[in-house]
């Protein structure tokens, strides 16, 4: 068995409810995102990227494309010898004999027989629904010379958001002194990033206690990492330099796609020494018409262009016709945009059929319009 061996826990399973109808049969990790990829595919790329052998990924809410999806270790280079996707599900039983990850760190619990059968070392805990690129072996190297129980991985946020955080504080050392979840008056702004490293034996050994206590959330930022600081265990801050995106509401996944459209936007998908795998079908190439007209978009394989294209992604096999003006605005997989239709500041769902003349979003709006099939059948459209 290998030493030092890290074994990585993406948790995958949440509801995404801020997403509305884009999870309402998807699980959040499994939106699409940037034309052809999936968010999961970040934290499993850079896993990849990082070195790890071993990935579980813990899944509860809608579960079964993203079980499937997950499972394909070849996809992202995780199917050495002794290695893999691990696709984990919830085991125990509530009242409703129905099975759930009653927390963050329930999730790891449950999970303990598997841990202990990799001879887990370390164990990475990662969300599943961020965007970002980061060398989790530098991490892991920083936590082994720190001697740290735990490494979490911070970032700086302008200090006037920092109340919508965890906040650590720290020493002159960036050891962590106290946590604070969303504090009114923080005094720093340094921003759990949701990532973590544990040394597998303590961890084990505060899960179990904390699996015992009724009145907790069974959480790691309300309560094993307070549980942590009391005991005086040493936890260590790891200061994240990057790009880095919780995409938890329409808003910040459609900032997320025209980030991508940004000189030096800090993602670089097109960086060869740290590549972003995903499931990439043998769709046809794009196709640009003669007549289409386009600036500043990400176009990707398979989408058919003959309108105007302003400041916008468009994914896999998505199409805009003659006539069409879509600025600002992302367009799924397989959405089609009518002739004749003009969108701004959009977030067109997989699959939608946009009327030929329809109006839909405003550049002075302060929302993204998220344009899904429920949306065009309960609103309807404005034309011109």
């Amino acid at each position: 068995m290998k030493k030092n061996n890290m074994v990585a826990m993406i948790l995958a399973g949440g509801r995404g409810s801020r997403l509305f109808d884009l999870t309402k049969k998807v699980a959040k990790p499994a939106v699409h995102y940037g034309g052809k990829y999936r968010i999961i595919d970040f934290p499993l790329s850079n896993c990849a990227n990082s070195h790890i052998q071993t990935v579980g990924v813990l899944v509860q809410y809608e579960s079964i494309l993203l079980s499937s999806y997950s499972a394909r270790s070849s996809t992202w280079g995780l199917d050495s010898k002794g290695g893999g996707v691990y696709v984990l599900s919830p085991r125990e039983k509530d009242e409703t004999g129905l099975g759930l990850y009653n927390g963050t760190a329930d999730a790891i619990y449950q999970n303990r027989d598997f841990l202990d059968q990799e001879e887990a070392d370390y164990v990475l805990v990662l969300s599943g629904d961020h965007i970002y690129k980061m060398d989790y072996e530098k991490m892991l190297q920083e936590h082994i010379d720190s001697k740290a129980d735990a490494t979490i991985a911070v970032i700086e946020v302008p200090m006037e958001e920092a109340s919508r955080f965890g906040i650590m504080n720290c020493d002159k050392n960036d050891n962590i002194i106290e946590f604070e979840e969303k504090p009114k008056e923080p005094k720093s702004n340094l921003a759990s990033m949701g990532i973590y490293i544990f040394s597998y034996k303590t961890l084990r050994k505060y899960l179990v206690d904390d699996a015992k206590k009724q009145d907790s959330a069974h959480d790691f930022g309300k309560n094993i990492i307070p549980n942590y600081l009391e005991s005086g265990l040493k936890l260590k801050a790891y200061r994240f330099k990057g790009y880095w995106k919780d995409v938890g509401t329409i808003s910040s996944l459609w900032e997320a796609n025209m980030d991508l459209l940004e000189d030096n936007n800090g993602l670089d998908l097109f960086d060869p020494n740290w590549k972003i795998y995903t499931d990439d079908p043998a769709n046809a190439p794009q196709i640009i018409g003669e007549n289409a007209e386009i600036s500043n978009a990400l176009i990707t394989q398979g989408a058919v262009v003959n309108g105007k294209v302003k400041h916008s992604v468009i994914f896999s096999e998505a199409k805009v016709n003659e006539d069409a003006v879509v600025t600002d605005s992302v367009v799924m997989n397989n959405a089609v945009i009518g002739k004749g239709a003009k969108l701004t500041r959009c977030l067109v769902m997989d699959d939608v059929k946009v009327p030929e003349k329809a109006v839909l979003g405003s550049k002075n709006s302060k929302d993204i319009l998220l344009v899904s099939k429920a949306y065009l059948a309960k609103e309807g459209v404005g034309h011109e």
